[in-house]
Order: structure tokens, then sequence, then C-alpha cells
């Protein structure tokens, strides 16, 4: 019998005892189903079958639709690099682990499922998923993490002669992107890299990726603070909430609290606590998506290493 019907139960056999005979009740006194029992129209001697609400003969199993198959896609590039060569140097793991994730269909090129070790691609223009994560696999892209100073402008050339990135990534040979921007009287991390759809994914709200900041601001807290700013407040380019907010610390006449956003607008953590009666003493950004700013030293880059570029694409939703 199928899971998805169930025929209707036929009806007992009449008793033959005492209280079984035509017309009777069957034993414990409920009537047959249907109604009249043992009974015949017109003395054809065809008994009446049951009847149940809404239907008037069995029930069919439930034919399930058909499924559409996923059409396949060739991502085999005869010029290309073979894929478990190019995982490895792209930190999965040994060949020999690259080879059991392909074989074990752990592997997506541009969405397919690879289970062949011959294949080979493009890794230019080709995108390769392990277990969900995006891996990065042109050696020429660049994923910088840097703790902007204070009194830096972000921005690769300063009309103005003022220190801006320049002073400290300049002399590299990629053209590197800033995600978003900080302004010169923040400091905290900031991310840098080559790679320009990333960068746009991160720094666009629409995608949601956080950006964490710790501010110090002018005490004591009032209690609706974080009520009114998750519900959001009006500015003059219009309303904008955050995602969460906490007090981290107090000090005589100040506090730390800490902001979560996904907003990038000019300002806008100042603009907002400054909105809701406390100014801004002191703002640094601590994390951007699963990028934390840690113990990196002011002024200094260091490189992000391959989880945190996947993890960055999986926030970016690449």
């Amino acid at each position: 019998m199928s899971e998805y019907s169930r025929s209707p139960r036929q009806p007992r056999k009449k008793d033959s005892g005492p209280t079984g005979g035509p017309g009777g009740a069957r034993r414990g006194g409920r009537p047959v189903a249907g109604g009249k029992s043992g009974g015949s129209k017109g003395g054809s001697g065809k008994a009446s079958g049951p009847r149940f609400a809404g239907s008037t003969k069995a029930s069919q199993p439930t034919k399930l639709p058909e499924r559409k198959a996923t059409p396949e896609i060739d991502v085999h590039d005869p010029d290309g690099v073979r894929l478990q060569k190019l995982m490895a140097a792209g930190g999965v793991g040994s060949r020999r682990v690259c080879e059991n994730l392909i074989e074990q269909g752990r592997v997506e090129v541009d969405g397919q499922v690879v289970t062949e070790l011959g294949v080979r691609i493009n890794p230019r223009s080709q995108v390769v998923h392990v277990d969900g994560v995006r891996v990065n696999l042109d050696e020429d892209r660049v994923y910088l993490a840097f703790n902007k100073p204070k009194g830096v402008v972000t921005t690769m050339h300063d009309e103005l002669g003022r220190i801006s990135l320049a002073d400290y990534v300049g002399n590299r040979e990629e053209r590197l992107f800033h995600v978003g921007r900080l302004d010169a009287d923040t400091e905290g991390l900031l991310l840098l890299t080559n790679d320009g759809d990333l960068a746009h994914r991160l720094q666009h709200p629409a995608y949601g990726v956080l950006k964490t900041y710790v501010a110090t601001i002018r005490g004591p807290v009032q209690r609706d603070v974080g009520k009114r700013l998750r519900e959001g407040v009006e500015l003059e380019d219009g309303p904008v909430s955050v995602d969460s907010f906490r007090i981290v610390d107090h000090q005589p006449g100040k506090a730390m609290v800490e902001v979560v956003l996904h907003e990038g607008r000019k300002h806008v953590v100042r603009r907002m606590l400054e909105a809701v009666g406390h100014p801004v003493l002191e703002l640094v950004r601590t994390e951007v998506g699963p990028i934390r700013l840690a113990d990196l030293k002011s002024g200094r880059t260091r490189r992000l290493n391959k989880a945190e570029i996947g993890a960055l694409y999986k926030a970016a939703g690449l």
C-alpha cells in the first residue's frame, strides 16, 4: 500500500451468531458501515458497499509530480589545468586529499558537481566550491587586512597631501580597492583587495555583510538607546537601524558600546549615536563579516588566509 494513499476498509462478513442475522448488528452492537446491514435491494442479493464521506470508490495512489532533472553542464576545458592541482594550490589540501573530495562528490565547478579526476578548468573564468565554500584559484588576487590609524584618509591619492592609504600600500604592483571607507577620525579594520566583485558585494548593503564597531560615547547610556537604534532612527538621508547594540563598559561620564550594522552610509555610526543623544568620542571598526581586527597593530597589514577568503566569499554570496 502506498504511503500517500490508503484504500477504504472493507466491511466485515455478516456474523452467523445469535446477533449476526440479516439486518442485525455486528458484534459489539455497532452497525455495519453504510447504514443498512446485509440487506438487499429489490431482492437482487447484492450487498450495498461501504460509503465514506466525499468518496464513492476506493481512492487511487497519488502520482507524484516528475522532477525535472538538472541539465548537466560540461565544465571541462581541454586547455585548462587539472582540478585537483588547482585545489591543492588554493590551499584545500594535498593533491590526494583533493582527489578524494572530488570522488566523494563534494566539489562543484560553476555549480556542477564534478566526480571525475580528469577534469580540467580555467582558474580565471570558472568558480570552484568545496562543501559550499568557494576556493580562490587565481593566485594574482590579493586579500589584505589593514589596521587604519587615526588621521589616515581612505583613498589611494589625496589632492590635499594628507596621509592616505598610498603611504602604506602604494608601492604594491596590484591595483587595490578598499572595501568601504573609514573617515579620517575612525581607525580599525579596512579590507583591501583587487577582487572588484567581492569588494562590491562586501560593501553593498543589499548583501547584508555585517560590520562591527566599538565606540566610546558620552554617558551614562539611557535605558532605551538600544531599542531605539534597533527600531531605527531618522537621519537627514533617511531612516537607518542597527542589527545589534550592546554596552561593553561603563566609565564616569562615558561608556563603550558595540554597534553592528550592514549599512555603509557616510559617518552613519557617528550620526546614529548622536541622534540618540550620545556623541562619539572615539570609533574603531573591529570586524567586517567574518574577518576580525584581532591583534593586528595600527598601520600594519596582513594577508588573509585561505579559510578567511573562503568565509568572505560565503558571506558575500559568491
